[in-house]
């Protein structure tokens, strides 16, 4: 079964439907670092497939360029299907052009996506005067509709932040689904927490699926876990860090544990990439040991409680967890692109490490597998795995509409 997946990201989503036998057609993404991405990744499965995974090691160790990767490992038809361009506009004509090359005779049969949520995020409408009502991304819906008018898929997901049902007092969400239901589709939705499925966080997210009217389907309901693993089970294995340490390929420090090797997150090889640390002045550090001692004892630091010579603006009301610990005996809190600007928000739960997130831990309190990498820097690394869809969430939604849609 074939699928498009729109506003692609790094792709979470694609990772879970891949794994639950789709087949990608076309990813369609702005970001061009998150294009070098899902290449990589798809070059990844067409390895995998082909029992050759040694080349992509290879690749990872440095012991072949990107441009030879791209070369002996890569196609036209992958190359091709990582379409990097704003959807909307003129620029759909282009991208449809693109999509009927590869998919030819075949038939779409699902499309997947998350329009960006900045417009539609809570925190984003608190910093905006006028609550992002004007924010043209509050439309992007109608730029996705294109895309089911065009294929006609027999299901889509779209999937966004929980802002999207109360944005501009609900207007925005019942519109939306009105519009889909003009357009030939069923739908409904329901709130998941990314924890039921496994992943170590405590991640909220909208999941609506439409289904075109003919088409003999109903909405899932999902198989959940009882999730009783901690942050703990997902880091203890990686190599301890000092900030700013580069380190780009690493040796485990310990054997797998149970949940690693339940959800399949290490990648079966001696070593590991991206466990890369951000650096921090002092004062950061400073602060960040504030932190750390407080959560010791079952507190969180509030920014008000910092000394005087810490402080850097008068503002003591907004934001004041902007400086927060891991939970390393729970579940961390979620994870977000603001990853991207600094790491206060995600303060590694350990006073012999001081510092915050590494990339490759980012990754894994996303569920992203170790085998996965991140094209574009650190920096570019952090943002792809907070705006990502965690992709053992995705899985189980795809195996769902897998079960339904094999049996139509």
């Amino acid at each position: 079964m074939n699928f498009i997946d729109l506003f692609s990201g790094a792709g979470g989503l694609s990772e879970g439907f891949i794994k639950a036998g789709f087949n990608p057609i076309a990813h369609v993404e702005i970001d061009s670092n998150a294009c070098q991405t899902l290449e990589t990744r798809l070059i990844f499965h067409k390895l995998q497939r082909e029992n050759q995974l040694n080349f992509y090691y290879d690749y990872l160790l440095e012991k072949i360029s990107r441009e030879d990767f791209l070369l002996k490992y890569s196609n036209k038809e992958i190359s091709n299907s990582v379409i990097n361009t704003a959807i909307g506009g003129e620029n759909n004509k282009e991208i449809f052009n693109i999509i009927n090359k590869l998919v030819g005779a075949r038939s779409i049969d699902l499309i997947v996506g998350g329009p960006p949520c900045q417009a539609y995020s809570l925190i984003g409408r608190a910093r905006d005067k006028n609550k992002m009502k004007d924010d043209s991304r509050n439309y992007l819906y109608k730029e996705y509709a294109k895309f089911l008018k065009e294929y006609r898929p027999k299901v889509f997901v779209f999937e966004n932040v929980l802002g999207l049902i109360t944005a501009n007092e609900g207007k925005f969400f019942k519109n939306m689904k009105s519009y889909f239901k003009r357009i030939g589709y069923e739908l409904d939705y329901s709130i998941e927490t990314s924890s039921d499925y496994g992943v170590l966080q405590k991640r909220k997210r909208i999941i609506l699926i439409g289904w075109r009217k003919d088409v003999d389907f109903e909405f899932p309901t999902f198989d959940k876990v009882t999730n009783d693993w901690t942050v703990t089970d997902l880091l203890t294995d990686l190599k301890k860090l000092k900030p700013g340490e580069q380190n780009k390929i690493t040796k485990y420090k310990t054997d797998t544990t149970n949940y690693l090797s339940k959800f399949d997150l290490r990648n079966g090889v001696d070593f590991v990439t991206q466990h890369i640390a951000r650096p921090h002045n002092h004062r950061d550090l400073e602060i960040y040991k504030i932190a750390i001692k407080k959560f010791e004892k079952g507190e969180r630091l509030k920014y008000p409680d910092l000394p005087e010579r810490l402080k850097t603006h008068k503002n003591q009301k907004s934001f004041v967890d902007r400086y927060k610990v891991v939970d390393s005996e729970g579940l961390s809190h979620t994870m977000v692109a603001h990853i991207a600007k600094d790491g206060h928000h995600y303060i590694y739960p350990d006073k012999k490490q001081v510092r915050s997130l590494s990339v490759r831990e980012a990754a894994r309190i996303q569920s992203f597998p170790d085998d996965f990498f991140f094209e574009g820097g650190r920096t570019s690394a952090f943002k792809q795995i907070g705006n990502a869809v965690p992709p053992l969430m995705a899985k189980e939604i795809a195996n769902k509409i897998h079960e339904q849609l094999i049996n139509e």
